[in-house]
């Protein structure tokens, strides 16, 4: 009688557990569950990124179309500025400052940087009896752009292409035709290298 009184209170304190062996389990599924959730945080964070990623990639190819609008219409402008004497210009300077007149014009606002890359834009250009001269810009990139469809009636050439650098804005100067004339054709576009 005398031995099972003492296992019935061995058993009553095995029951009953420590502190210490209960905070030790509650800290293990504390463990647990705070890596559930910064993994819940990473996944998430990893999706957002690349969702802002992809914002400020639009973004960028929206500036890119206007940017090169700004050119194509500024060279398009130069051309037409001199009744009697059209020409494209030589320099991009040449749009930021047209002297061909006694009142200097503005076709350019200012010089701009391609958005995709950072750097100037690469030249267009064809070539006369007195050198080459600017026809049209383009992007260095050669990123797959994300827009692919879509676009306004002034870009819809852009339509399917593979690389940043295909969006060509090419100056678009309608030609006179006099009778007994041929028409004056536009000289394939040349790309040339950014000076090294």
């Amino acid at each position: 009688m005398k031995y099972s009184g003492m296992r019935s209170q061995n058993l009553k304190c095995q029951s009953v557990r420590s502190p210490r062996s209960a905070l030790r389990t509650s800290s293990g599924f504390t463990y647990i569950g705070l890596l559930a959730i910064l993994v819940i945080i990473g996944i998430s964070l990893g999706a957002a990124g690349k969702y802002w990623q992809n914002v400020m990639l639009r973004d960028k190819e929206e500036e890119l179309l206007f940017r090169g609008d700004q050119y194509k219409q500024a060279i398009e402008r130069y051309y037409s500025a001199v009744p009697g004497n059209p020409q494209y210009p030589r320099h991009i300077e040449d749009l930021l400052k047209d002297n061909r007149t006694p009142a200097a014009k503005r076709h350019l606002r200012q010089k701009f940087k391609d958005p995709i890359t950072g750097k100037d834009f690469l030249l267009l250009q064809g070539a006369d009896a007195l050198g080459e001269y600017i026809i049209g810009v383009h992007s260095e990139s050669n990123k797959t752009p994300l827009k692919q469809a879509n676009f306004p009636e002034a870009h819809k050439d852009f339509a399917g292409k593979g690389q940043y650098s295909d969006w060509q804005f090419i100056a678009a100067i309608a030609q006179p035709q006099q009778p007994g004339v041929q028409p004056r054709r536009l000289p394939l576009p040349r790309n040339v290298p950014p000076p090294q």
